[in-house]
């Protein structure tokens, strides 16, 4: 199964993301210039990626509230311990780990892990607290207001993630809700698209706290290793693409360039995106010869990557989709939930048989030099890529 050549592509970097993603329906779009855009001029070196706290699934999610602490940069020891407070006490509410991720997601924009005091609220400045906010009569992990509960009830966490799960769960079909948009239907912020720039370290803390419980999928009622596929999403959020093996690896010996996987499966088999985000790109790429031939199979050293969709999600990663059978599913600009069906397999550009290539890249940039091997990267999502261990 054959790729583009790389020996011919230069490097194109899209522009940077702003400072942080804000959200899922706020996603920088970074098409600039996409009517000329060919990946077969893109080129340059792997990104470095940032290694989750926990890559082992262990199925023993238990939460250890006053052990040892992980060190993750972003967070210090009081905010990973009021993030274990909020694990537990969805683990006791016998929560799926879904929620653990959008509950911490969600205490991460409203006070950065901190139990905050309120500058207006009197009362809650002689309670224990870790900072001092504004917000109206907000107070507490998830900032909640006074219809939720008196000072004290919303300054104490385990109260607090409480009155989050409560009403989490009441919501229809909540698990399959992108986290930003459940995050929101709970918390009815100022600011409803915060949320999502949150989830890809959401889920890491609540691997490195719960045994690599964000690694799970709920399925038949039981939360699941390792076994997001077919339109089954982990905690984290991602699903594998296809159900199908990996066969061509990423950079291997043999092809160097190769900057993604190819995992075989029939044509029309479908597609599903990865993860919640934006589309980016969608559209026939040109083969060497500038030619818009994607209608039809493809063959080795045609060029070009066929039908095709990138996608931008959370913490500026960006997912590829190459050699669809015919024109896909979603258009630039479009949002995308995870699991949704965005094409279907099939062999046009540069192919020498049905398959998906699937492509991940790091820091808003769907360059190669951004590109990262998307094996490690789905396993620590709970959605391996199959045969490729």
């Amino acid at each position: 199964m054959t790729d583009a050549n790389p020996s011919r592509r230069r490097p194109v970097r899209i522009g940077a993301l702003a400072a942080a993603l804000t959200a899922t329906l706020a996603f920088l779009c970074c098409t600039g210039g996409a009517g000329a855009f060919f990946l077969t001029e893109l080129g340059g070196d792997a990104a470095e990626q940032i290694t989750p706290a926990s890559l082992e699934c262990t199925g023993d999610f238990t939460v250890e509230v006053t052990g040892k602490m992980p060190r993750i940069p972003q967070y210090g020891e009081r905010q990973l311990r009021n993030a274990a407070v909020i694990i537990k006490v969805g683990q006791d509410m016998k929560v799926p780990a879904r929620g653990w991720v959008i509950a911490v997601a969600t205490a991460m924009q409203e006070s950065r892990l901190l139990n905050l005091a309120n500058r207006t609220v009197a009362e809650s400045q002689d309670i224990p607290h870790e900072g001092i906010g504004a917000d109206h009569d907000s107070v507490g992990l998830f900032q909640q207001r006074a219809s939720w509960g008196t000072v004290a009830q919303r300054m104490n966490p385990e109260y607090a993630s409480r009155k989050f799960y409560e009403k989490l769960v009441d919501l229809p079909d909540w698990q399959k809700l992108p986290l930003t948009v459940a995050a929101q239907r709970v918390q009815i912020s100022a600011f409803p698209d915060a949320y999502a720039k949150h989830e890809e370290l959401a889920a890491r803390i609540v691997d490195a706290l719960a045994g690599g419980a964000a690694r799970t999928a709920l399925i038949a009622g039981q939360e699941v290793c390792d076994a997001a596929a077919s339109g089954e999403i982990a905690a984290s959020g991602w699903t594998a693409p296809i159900p199908g093996g990996v066969g061509s690896g990423f950079r291997t010996a043999s092809r160097p360039g190769h900057n993604g996987v190819d995992i075989a499966a029939p044509k029309g088999t479908l597609i599903r995106v990865a993860a919640t985000g934006r589309v980016l790109v969608s559209r026939c790429d040109p083969d060497w010869r500038g030619r818009l031939s994607c209608d039809v199979d493809g063959w080795p050293n045609k060029g070009g990557c066929g039908w095709f969709v990138d996608v931008l999600h959370a913490q500026g990663i960006v997912t590829r989709y190459c050699h669809m059978v015919s024109r896909p599913r979603v258009a630039a600009g479009e949002t995308v939930e995870a699991g949704q069906v965005i094409g279907e397999v099939g062999s046009s550009g540069n192919s020498s048989g049905p398959h998906l290539h699937f492509e991940v890249h790091t820091d808003g940039d769907r360059s190669s030099r951004s590109a990262i091997d998307p094996v490690p990267f789905m396993r620590s999502k709970g959605a391996p890529l199959k045969g490729a261990e």
